[in-house]
């Protein structure tokens, strides 16, 4: 069954950013991560069946978040920012025929 993407559910402002290599006009190559997209996303903790089955482990706050669906590619190498707090997305599923995209994710430490 598909996900609806409701409006209203859409309240967090997010920022996914890439990790990119920059070099200055002397040379020196710096690691600096970029903003590829900001957007709007419904925020949900992990799933019940997610405790259940046992992957969620120890202390690490995990979460997901629904989004429409992105004018960039995203992939597990990009992170997002969600008020400051950054998380490594640990997953990507597609929600209806292109019309969102569920980020799940694990706090950066």
């Amino acid at each position: 069954m598909a996900r609806l993407m409701r409006a209203g559910k859409l309240q967090h402002r997010v920022q996914i950013e890439r990790h990119q290599e920059l070099v200055s006009d002397s040379g020196h190559v710096r690691k600096v991560w970029l903003p590829i997209l900001t957007t709007r996303a419904e925020l949900k903790e992990a799933t019940t069946t997610e405790f259940l089955t046992g992957q969620i482990e120890g202390d690490t706050a995990r979460a997901v978040f629904l989004i429409r669906w992105p004018v960039v590619t995203i992939s597990t190498a990009d992170r997002l920012d969600h008020t400051g707090q950054r998380w490594n997305i640990t997953g990507l599923t597609e929600i209806g025929r292109k019309r969102g995209l569920e980020i799940r994710a694990e706090a950066v430490a």
